[in-house]
C-alpha cells in the first residue's frame, strides 16, 4: 500500500507564504554589445539553480549549434530565446527572467545594446529598481555604456551596478578596474545616482557573481547578487505622497461603495484627509478594506479597497491622493518621449494616451526639441522616427491628475497609443503643465471645496 503524505507534512502553506512575503526587486542588464549582459543573467539564473535538467539538456545541445563558448556551456542561450537573436548573436528584444533566493525575488530584463532597440531598452529600464550596467574590462567605457547611463537616468532609475565584466582576460587589473569607475564617475556627476556600485566580476567563470571571486584579493566588496539582495527597494516610493488611481468602483450592495485600486506611492490610515482629482473634492478615509479583512494601515504596492467618509463622485481614472501635497491637473503636458512606432510622429497627430487608470484623447500640438540619447542635449525637429527621444507637448481632450516624472515614476509616466492598431507608439515622461493656453487647475480652498466643511465637522466631533 502506498501511503502518501498529507500537503501539511511537505509544508507546502509554509513556503508558499514565505514566497508570497519576499520582496520582489525589479532590475536591468544593460551595455555594449558583447560586454556580457545575456551571460551574465545565464550564471545568476545557474548558480541560484533556478534551471531544471531539461533546460540543461536543452542548453548543451543549443550551445553546440549556436553557442560562442566553444565546447562549454554558452550561458546567454538560456535568455536570447528569440531565433534571430541566436542566429545573430545578440539580443534584439526585451528578456524577461524570475529567479528567487531565500531573501528576494527578482525580475530581471535582459535589454538590447544595439540604438536601433533604444525603444526596447526604455521599455525594459521603465519599471526597474535597479539598472546592471556592464563594460567589458579590455574595452573600458565605450559611446553605448554613456548612452545607457544617459538613459536609465531619464528613466529615473538612481541605483547603479557598474558590472566591470571580463576582468579574467586583463588579469584582475585594479589600476584597469580604478579608471573604468573614475571615467563613469566624471561622465555621470550630474546625472544624480544615489548610487553606483562598482563590482569587478566574470560573468563566464561566476567570479563575484553569485560567490566571490578569489583572483581580485584587492576587491573587499560583495559579489553582486548579495548587493541585489541587500540594495533597498521602493524606499522613495514609500517616502512620496500618498497616491491611488481608481480602477474600480467597488460597489456590490446598496450599503458599500469603495474605490479600488493599485497604491502608487506612500501610505495612508483611516482618517487621513485625501483630495479626489482631477475633480480636487475632498474628503476623509473611512475605511481599507481588502479580501482579507479591513487593515489600519495601507502602504506603496498594496491593492486595496478605498471607503471615503464622504458621498464624492468618482470613477475609473479618478486619483486619491494626500490633501496637504495635491497632485497637478491639466489638459496640456510637456512630455520626455521614446517614439517607438515604425510610422513618424509629426505635430498635428492624434493618439490615445493613457495615463494611470485613465485614457484621453491626445494631440501633438508641438515637437520641441529631439533628444541626442549619447549627450542629452536638445536639438531642433519636425518628426520623430523610431527610437528617438524628444520633448513634446500634448494637448488632452479634458483635463487629467499627474505628477512629474521626477517626483513620481507612477503617477509621471505614460504611454502613447496608436488609434487604428491599438499598438503601443511611445512611452512618456512627464515634465510638467503647461498652463499657457491650457486650462490649469487652480487649488480650491479647503473651506469651499465639496465636502470639506461637512468632512472637518465630522472629523473634530467624530460624527
Amino acid at each position: 500500500m502506498t501511503i502518501h503524505q498529507s500537503p501539511e507534512a511537505f509544508g507546502y502553506e509554509a513556503f508558499l507564504t514565505a514566497h508570497q512575503s519576499k520582496e520582489v526587486l525589479r532590475f536591468i542588464a544593460c551595455g555594449s554589445v558583447d560586454d556580457g549582459k545575456s551571460t551574465l543573467i545565464g550564471r545568476l539564473l545557474h548558480d541560484t539553480k533556478q534551471i531544471f535538467d531539461d533546460q540543461i539538456t536543452a542548453l548543451q545541445r543549443d550551445s553546440r549549434k549556436h553557442g560562442t563558448q566553444g565546447a562549454e556551456v554558452d550561458l546567454a542561450l538560456l535568455v536570447d530565446g528569440l531565433q534571430a537573436e541566436r542566429e545573430q548573436g545578440i539580443t534584439i528584444d526585451v528578456a524577461y527572467r524570475f529567479f528567487s533566493t531565500d531573501k528576494r525575488s527578482f525580475i530581471v530584463a535582459d535589454t538590447p545594446g544595439h540604438e536601433q532597440y533604444t525603444r526596447n531598452m526604455a521599455t525594459g529600464a521603465s519599471t526597474a529598481d535597479v539598472a546592471v550596467i556592464l563594460v567589458d574590462a579590455r574595452q573600458g567605457l565605450t559611446r553605448q555604456t554613456r548612452r545607457h547611463a544617459l538613459l536609465v537616468s531619464m528613466l529615473g532609475i538612481r541605483r547603479i551596478v557598474l558590472a566591470v565584466n571580463k576582468m579574467d582576460l586583463v588579469g584582475w587589473s585594479q589600476d584597469k578596474f580604478d579608471a573604468i569607475l573614475a571615467g563613469f564617475n566624471t561622465f555621470t556627476a550630474a546625472f544624480g545616482f544615489a548610487e553606483v556600485r562598482a563590482i569587478p566580476l566574470s560573468a563566464k567563470n561566476g567570479d563575484n557573481v553569485v560567490l566571490p571571486g578569489t583572483a581580485a584579493t584587492w576587491y573587499t566588496g560583495s559579489p553582486l547578487l548579495q548587493y541585489l539582495e541587500e540594495v533597498p527597494v521602493h524606499e522613495e516610493a514609500q517616502a512620496a505622497p500618498f497616491r491611488m488611481a481608481v480602477q474600480w468602483v467597488n460597489r456590490p450592495n446598496s450599503e458599500f461603495r469603495g474605490f479600488s485600486g493599485l497604491i502608487a506611492s506612500g501610505r495612508v490610515r483611516p482618517g487621513d484627509p485625501v483630495t479626489v482629482l482631477p475633480s480636487g473634492r475632498s474628503t476623509a478615509i473611512a475605511r481599507i478594506v481588502t479580501a482579507d479583512g479591513e487593515l489600519a494601515e495601507a502602504v506603496e504596492g498594496q491593492s486595496v479597497t478605498l471607503v471615503l467618509a464622504d458621498e464624492v463622485d468618482a470613477s475609473r481614472g479618478a486619483v486619491i491622493a494626500a490633501q496637504n501635497a495635491p497632485m497637478q491637473v491639466s489638459d496640456t503636458l510637456d512630455t520626455r518621449l521614446f517614439w517607438a512606432a515604425e510610422t513618424e510622429l509629426q505635430p498635428g497627430a492624434t493618439l490615445l494616451a493613457k495615463i494611470g487608470t485613465v485614457t484621453v484623447n491626445a494631440t501633438v500640438s508641438a515637437i520641441r526639441t529631439r533628444i541626442d540619447p549619447e549627450t542629452g542635449q536638445p536639438g531642433p525637429a519636425e518628426r520623430l522616427a523610431a527610437n528617438d527621444i524628444a520633448d513634446v507637448t500634448l494637448t488632452l481632450d479634458r483635463a487629467v491628475a499627474f505628477d512629474p516624472y521626477a517626483e513620481n515614476r507612477d503617477t509621471g509616466s505614460l504611454i502613447l497609443i496608436d488609434r487604428e492598431t491599438t499598438d503601443t507608439a511611445a512611452l512618456g515622461l512627464v515634465q510638467a503643465p503647461r498652463p499657457q493656453g491650457g486650462k490649469m487647475a487652480a487649488p480650491i480652498p479647503a473651506a469651499t471645496r465639496p465636502g470639506g466643511i461637512l468632512a472637518g465637522l465630522r472629523r473634530l466631533f467624530g460624527g
